[in-house]
């Protein structure tokens, strides 16, 4: 039975964003909040940014901002930054995500606002943060990857750099990382009647997320009998996070019959169920490998055999074979093909994009017995501006129309 009321239904967000930052609201509004982008009279660019463009409109705008209403006002007038103020009254959040300071330049910063409603969370997600040098240093999301240490530059061919295909971290941890401040800081906020300011940049998230490989190198320089590598590498320093795992064999990625699967049996246990499942009891007499943490690093022999091994069934077989046999064995995607596989069609129903523009991946925090909402199309510049200033304010068409010609929503 689905629930009644969505987890966040009755959380009101004004959400100040330019590019990808406003992700930090997408995952709000996924979860039933209110949310209300607050827009320029030019809008968002975001809606021209990267590719596919779908029917004049960018992919990135499609997904960011889906189930969002979007609000024109023009802050460069008195009308428009009065309006702010009055929603700001009415809303349990606000987020700027852009650089800080942008809405107090206004007016309409977290003093300001929090004077009007004490209760209210604001929120700044930017590039590099509130503080430090590079807090003013303009930035798009790849920036905050090479700055973390996890994409490192390329050559062609022509000697050329160039960056390298990889999973974005900072410009989507960022925004997770944001609203879940956000909601730890709602609910003490309802708790006490108190809100507060928070900040968070993007490029954090990346360091944050990396904290592995960061603190493994950190770690490593401290003397080596004091920090070493682990008992099934007798106690040998391993290149820190997956740099490390270029030696394995029992751990690493083999070629099937129709692909690749990445085998990892560094468990002695998983190791065992393994050898039987393909009969051939002399691998673990040869090679019975440490009760944990063991990838039989740099044994080439072993190597060689699993390869051999491994290209005699196809994938599906293989991963039907971990299953029923229990060991870990997992399918190697891309994000190409993923949409094919079983487990990504069960766990990722996809909202068409007749109705969204683009097949979409949903929210993937599941509510056994609940149905999360499915969000609106992401708006036009300005779609929901009367619809906004009716059902929150209150205002009528004659008022909502003298805003008109104050120039409230911009300039006609």
């Amino acid at each position: 039975m689905s629930h009644p009321r969505a987890p966040l239904a009755g959380l009101r967000v004004l959400e100040c964003s330019l590019l990808g930052p406003g992700a930090i609201g997408t995952h709000l509004a996924d979860l039933g909040a209110e949310v209300i982008k607050v827009e320029s009279p030019a809008g968002d660019y975001i809606r021209e940014m990267t590719w596919p463009i779908v029917e004049g409109v960018s992919l990135l705008h499609l997904h960011v901002h889906r189930g969002k209403k979007s609000l024109v006002l023009d802050l460069k007038t008195k009308e428009g930054v009065e309006l702010f103020r009055e929603l700001a009254k009415q809303s349990d959040v606000v987020i700027e995500a852009m650089r800080p300071g942008s809405l107090a330049a206004r007016g309409v910063g977290y003093p300001e606002l929090a004077q009007l409603n004490p209760k209210l969370v604001f929120c700044n997600l930017s590039g590099y943060g509130a503080t430090g040098p590079y807090r003013d240093l303009p930035a798009h999301g790849i920036a905050f990857d090479t700055w973390g240490g996890s994409v490192q530059p390329a050559t062609d061919d022509e000697g050329f750099s160039y960056i390298p295909e990889h999973a974005s971290i900072g410009m989507h941890v960022g925004p997770m990382l944001g609203a879940l401040g956000i909601l730890a800081a709602v609910i003490r906020a309802r708790e006490t009647g108190r809100g507060c300011e928070l900040e968070l940049g993007q490029s954090d998230a990346t360091a944050y997320m990396e904290w592995y490989r960061i603190e493994s190198w950190l770690a490593y320089e401290r003397p080596a009998d004091v920090v070493t590598g682990n008992k099934a590498d007798a106690y040998e320093r391993r290149a820190p996070g997956t740099a490390g795992m270029k030696e394995g064999v029992r751990y690493q990625i083999y070629e099937s019959a129709d692909g690749h699967v990445l085998f990892l049996a560094s468990e002695q246990a998983f190791w065992k169920n393994f050898r039987e499942t393909i009969g051939r009891k002399e691998l673990f007499e040869r090679w019975p490998g440490s009760k944990f943490a063991d990838h039989a690093r740099g044994n080439r022999e072993l190597q060689a055999i699993l390869r051999d091994v491994f290209r005699t069934k196809t994938s599906a077989e293989w991963i039907h074979l971990g299953e029923t046999k229990n060991f870990p064995i997992a399918p190697v995607n891309t994000p190409k093909t993923i949409a094919a596989d079983p487990q990504f069609r069960d766990r990722f129903p996809l909202y068409p994009h007749a109705r969204h523009g683009i097949d979409m991946l949903p929210f993937p925090v599941r509510f056994p017995g609940e149905t999360l909402p499915e969000p609106a199309k992401a708006p036009t510049v300005g779609q929901h501006t009367e619809e906004v200033l009716r059902s929150v304010l209150g205002y009528d068409a004659g008022r909502i129309a003298a805003l008109r010609e104050a120039g409230a929503f911009g300039k006609k």
